[in-house]
């Protein structure tokens, strides 16, 4: 709201519905330095609000001889990126001589919006001090004073989500070495790893030793998993630098792969369906099976992160 001294203003006899701040000696704020004073909480339309009264002016709008008023969201870390909340509010100032509310402003048609980057809106020349402090207008009677608001939320709605991506500015190379074992025994169409930690993400190697999908019966299939993609939230993904490797146990010629990938929960698993011929991998002349075992190395490097905008 502007800081405009007409303010449409309106008399009532009935206290305000929501919340009350009455202040004894109230020259004394100024007195004691006390530019900003906020009250205590108070719930309205299922939010938690408060007052905050500049007694002697908003000095940061360069506002002085007046008061100013405004009320303001509580707690905006309970909320999410793109909600906001639609309010109409009143604020009142008791005429202590004829007892009724001196009401302003009239925000009925025109509500304001409180969200994350705005959560405080009032009137920045509420009344001017030399107003307040008449005694013919019953506001400030033995240095004491009541000022109030009623709070309505009119309606509540998301603009939409927002993610925030995080690049690794020192990349760490995270290394994992897994024996797989009685080869000839397996039967599985696939074989996993146990859990290993890259970043604070837990992730495994996937052994499809007969191949996967197209390639069934002709190549060794190798990836790397999340290995537990429901922990991450529908929008968390991570881009990673992965490294696959199938030790050659006899001449340490060793066969890798390497890409990058993006990993979610629908996107846990990456890799190459085409990662060596069957008949390399179980080839006696090479080293990579050597007394029914082969070694599998996956080296993981987070380049990147992607979160929810909180």
């Amino acid at each position: 709201m502007g800081s405009q001294d007409a303010i449409p203003r309106s008399t009532v006899d009935a206290p305000p519905a929501h919340y009350v701040m009455k202040i004894q000696s109230f020259s004394l704020l100024a007195k004691n330095s006390i530019e900003r004073y906020e009250s205590g909480k108070f719930e309205a339309g299922g939010y938690k609000w408060k007052l905050v009264l500049y007694p002697s002016g908003n000095k940061s709008k360069n506002i002085r001889e007046h008061i100013s008023l405004y009320l303001a969201l509580d707690d905006t870390s309970s909320l999410h990126h793109g909600w906001e909340i639609y309010v109409n509010f009143r604020f009142f100032l008791h005429d202590q001589t004829n007892d009724n509310y001196l009401v302003g402003p009239d925000t009925v048609r025109n509500e304001r919006r409180f969200h994350k980057m705005k959560a405080e809106w009032g009137i920045d020349q509420f009344i001017p001090l030399r107003d307040f402090n008449l005694a013919s207008k019953g506001y400030l009677v033995d240095d004491t004073c009541a000022f109030g608001a009623e709070v309505f939320v009119c309606k509540e709605r998301s603009t939409g989500k927002g993610e925030c991506l995080v690049m690794m500015k020192e990349a760490i190379l995270y290394k994992h070495l897994y024996e797989f074992d009685n080869l000839s025994k397996l039967d599985l169409e696939c074989y996993d790893s146990k859990p290993f930690n890259a970043g604070n993400f837990k992730w495994k190697i996937k052994l499809y030793p007969k191949g996967k999908g197209a390639e069934l019966g002709n190549y060794l299939s190798l990836y790397l998993a999340l290995a537990d993609p429901s922990a991450l939230s529908p929008c968390s993904k991570i881009y990673a630098q992965i490294t696959l490797r199938i030790l050659d146990q006899k001449q340490a010629k060793h066969h890798f792969g390497k890409a990058n990938y993006w990993f979610s929960a629908s996107s846990h698993e990456n890799g190459a369906a085409i990662f060596m011929p069957i008949n390399n991998f179980t080839n006696q002349n090479f080293g990579y099976v050597v007394k029914d075992s082969c070694f599998v190395e996956a080296e993981v490097i987070i380049l990147g992160v992607v979160d929810a905008l909180s």
